[in-house]
């Protein structure tokens, strides 16, 4: 696998995460309008489950395809056309009235995110050196969280005086931020411009890279996967449970929801200082599925509370431990996935959790048709500890298939160790940026991609 072989490029990182922050504010702003606007409505958890399945859908079906454009297509190419027809959609988006059409202009704008997603999830990988990946990945997840935190709360206090246009006007100019960063970042990957130095250099194409090849991780993939699966409920009920069974207002609910994300955030940094100390693979497998029983866990406490304002310090602590949990993911799949293929690693593995997701989110919508927010809080946290108990067992079991593989690495990242042999409370956004792999599909290296390159100045 390829990181750069020069000193890392930090004005391109950055560049990377200031676009990542500003879009991502503007994706959890549009999304908390629409799902404030549908319960002022009074509209059911069936409505919020179906904008969120809209929301979800194409992350999980064009996965394949989408995961391909990042490894195959020039990376400039793709945020360039992908952030200008965001924010034409949004644009539409914020003017339309019919239900039908609302879900179908959210549909297309997970579309856009379905592409964009993996091509920034690849490229940050290819801009530093190997020991440095592990503080440029926590800067993308914070820039990441930083926008998912102001998101709903700038949504709350915005749709509580203005309504959803005006938040979904916003979002629209936020993607434009995926055009800057597409036309100014120098390193880029994917096309003819990354394989044909590879070529000069006489090198041989890499062996095809199969999920299934390595059961570390896939057990990790799974285990996630799983989590989400179980907990993902929470996305539909949070809404009615702050609003209506904790009696709080608009501005409320986007504060105790931006706490998860908080948590998220502080968490990135102190578990980037952890995984420098982790050289070996199944290490960090087993300590992410111990940071997912604790973030039911506080899925699991959160039931209890009287007040609104009592879940803010339970879910910080819930979001420190997702935010964890992302770091070790994001590292192991940069660790064991080869360049070429990493695009399509960072897709499938996003593919497989909002899959799982999706189920979380229709079980949600029906649960609420007859039961009360608050026991289905609980039932979250019982069945994602129910899950990380079931998985335990087997990811043990690939823990020992794969221990011939965890070999020490420098400075907390090695490079291609398996290569030869990538919101729901917790949010899905997190717990998986959506970037991944789906273990009844592997993702396959194919002919044509190429390593990251970065792009002379000028």
């Amino acid at each position: 696998m390829s990181f750069t072989s020069a000193g890392s490029r930090w004005p391109d990182v950055w560049l990377a995460t200031a676009a990542r922050g500003i879009s991502s504010c503007g994706d959890f702003l549009a999304a908390s309008a629409l799902t404030l606007a549908l319960q002022s409505a009074g509209a059911g958890g069936l409505a919020v489950s179906g904008l969120l399945l809209a929301a979800t859908l194409p992350l999980v079906a064009f996965a394949p395809l989408t995961g391909r454009l990042a490894d195959r297509v020039d990376s400039r190419t793709l945020l360039v056309a992908a952030g200008l027809a965001q924010a034409g959609i949004c644009l539409a988006l914020a003017y339309a009235s019919h239900p039908a059409l609302v879900i179908l202009l959210v549909g297309l704008l997970a579309t856009g995110l379905a592409v964009t997603q993996p091509v920034l999830s690849a490229l940050v990988p290819a801009m530093v050196r190997a020991e440095d990946l592990p503080r440029a990945s926590a800067l993308h997840q914070s820039a990441g969280m930083l926008g998912a935190l102001a998101g709903p709360a700038l949504a709350g206090v915005l749709v509580g005086e203005f309504g959803a246009r005006l938040p979904l006007l916003v979002d629209a100019g936020s993607y434009l931020a995926l055009v800057a960063a597409g036309l100014l970042i120098h390193t880029r990957r994917g096309g003819r411009r990354g394989a044909e130095p590879a070529a000069a250099r006489g090198a041989t194409t890499p062996p095809t890279w199969r999920l299934r090849q390595d059961p570390l991780l896939l057990a990790m993939v799974a285990s996630v996967a799983g989590v989400v699966g179980a907990v993902g409920a929470i996305n539909v009920v949070e809404v009615f449970f702050i609003r209506e069974t904790l009696g709080s207002s608009t501005t409320v609910y986007g504060v105790v929801t931006g706490a998860w994300t908080l948590g998220i955030l502080a968490g990135a940094w102190l578990f980037a200082r952890v995984v420098r100390r982790l050289s070996r693979d199944a290490t960090l497998v087993r300590a992410g599925l111990v940071l997912l029983g604790g973030c039911c866990a506080m899925v699991l406490a959160s039931a209890a509370v009287p007040s609104a304002l009592l879940l803010v310090p339970i879910w910080l602590v819930g979001g420190v431990l997702n935010g964890g949990n992302n770091v070790f993911t994001n590292v192991l799949l940069a660790r064991r996935v080869p360049e070429a293929a990493r695009g399509r690693a960072y897709a499938f593995f996003g593919a497989a959790v909002q899959g799982a997701a999706m189920v979380g989110y229709l079980a949600g919508g029906l649960l609420l048709e007859v039961a009360a927010p608050r026991p289905l809080v609980a039932g979250c946290g019982v069945a994602g500890l129910l899950v990380v108990a079931a998985v335990a067992v087997p990811l043990g079991r690939a823990v020992r298939a794969a221990a011939p593989l965890a070999t020490s690495a420098p400075a907390g990242v090695r490079a291609g160790s398996a290569a030869t042999s990538a919101p729901a409370r917790p949010l899905p956004a997190g717990l998986a940026p959506a970037e991944g792999v789906r273990p009844a599909q592997p993702a396959e290296a194919g002919a044509g991609a190429g390593s990251a390159t970065p792009e002379p100045a000028g």
